[in-house]
């Protein structure tokens, strides 16, 4: 069997296999059944592919040219299923987006720049914009640097990412349901889309502190997902049983100097951290006024500290009454492997 060309990357706090979109099938079902193969799904394990046997290592990128002249590369993002054989786009991934500007530049997608280089990337999920900027010491990406993020053993080069266009990436507005807050299972709740749909939640109403470890949170599976399949309708997302999205991001005070503390179930196990685009939207919702999070925050200015369960993500959002003006995230990514995978 033929294989495929592709770059392991870990980008942010996720790692994933970035593709060529001329390397994979064009027909949706074929590529979708070929990248299941190729990461080993469905199975708990993944034994037999290159997947991680985790969500956050079961990612796949899929990097074209631009051809509409407003941008340098599209970027479709895929969040396959571990232990089911599914493949989503219905969300974008700011973690692996860390790692499609040097990609492009890898692949000759673009052309860099003698020190630093910007990036122009169309994120296909949402319709939306993001601009990668990073080191090209003599028109090669750098990867070692001294950039720390929570979640990342070590350092390396940062990844400075500005986003444009994310309110109401997947839903169409910011606050799909028309409300800040709603009440779901007598709790309640913000549902707010800015780059990740995600419904907010105090962690008290599920009778925990929201301080707890990944393991201790397992317990909580089927609240969540009465809560968020309810909250998928009332968002316009409609039946999202077997969908990745929305997220759920229980919130409690910081606790250690941060802005807000969260817990967030991608869509039913524990984040071990947080994703960058979910960091945004609930910065976003803590933020506004009268949501979820917004009495419990530590609020200094549009430069926010979200807490998670291994660290912190520092995201910057700005925004003009309910409206968002501008977000970002610094970010690393780090080439792992490139080479030639074959599928099962």
């Amino acid at each position: 069997m033929n294989g495929v060309p592709c770059l392991l990357m870990r980008g942010g706090t996720s790692k994933g296999a970035y593709f060529l979109a001329d390397d994979l099938p064009s027909d949706p079902a074929e590529r979708d059944d070929l990248l299941l193969r190729i990461m080993g799904s469905p199975d708990p394990r993944q034994i037999d592919g290159i997947g991680g046997a985790h969500p956050l290592t079961s990612k796949v990128a899929v990097i074209s040219p631009s051809w509409d002249g407003k941008s340098d590369v599209d970027y479709l993002f895929l969040q396959l299923g571990v232990e089911e054989a599914t493949v989503s786009d219905r969300q974008n991934c700011g973690n692996l987006l860390a790692g499609v500007g040097p990609f492009a530049v890898e692949r000759g997608l673009v052309r860099p720049g003698a020190e630093m280089t910007s990036v122009r990337i169309h994120m296909v999920n949402s319709d939306s914009v993001a601009v990668a900027t990073f080191p090209t010491p003599g028109g090669v990406p750098r990867y070692d640097g001294d950039t720390a993020i929570s979640g990342v053993p070590g350092t390396a080069a940062a990844i400075t990412l500005d986003f444009t266009d994310t309110e109401g990436s997947a839903t169409g507005s910011l606050l799909p349901t028309g409300n800040v807050r709603d009440e779901i299972d007598g709790i309640e709740v913000t549902c707010i889309d800015n780059g990740m749909p995600v419904v907010v939640a105090y962690a008290k109403d599920f009778g925990i502190t929201g301080y707890e470890s990944v393991e201790e949170l397992a317990g909580l599976r089927d609240r969540i997902q009465s809560l968020r399949l309810q909250a998928g309708k009332l968002m316009g997302l409609g039946d999202v049983s077997e969908a990745s999205v929305p997220k759920t991001t229980l919130v409690a005070a910081p606790r250690d100097g941060g802005t807000i503390c969260t817990r967030t179930f991608i869509p039913l196990k524990l984040h071990t951290s947080i994703g960058v685009l979910g960091a945004v939207t609930v910065g976003t919702a803590v933020l506004m006024e009268g949501a979820v999070g917004h009495d419990l925050a530590h609020v200094t200015g549009n430069r926010l500290d979200i807490e998670h369960p291994t660290g912190h993500l520092e995201v910057e959002v700005e925004l003009d009454g309910v409206h968002v003006r501008r977000s970002g995230v610094v970010r690393t990514a780090r080439k792992l492997f490139e080479g030639t995978v074959f599928p099962r």
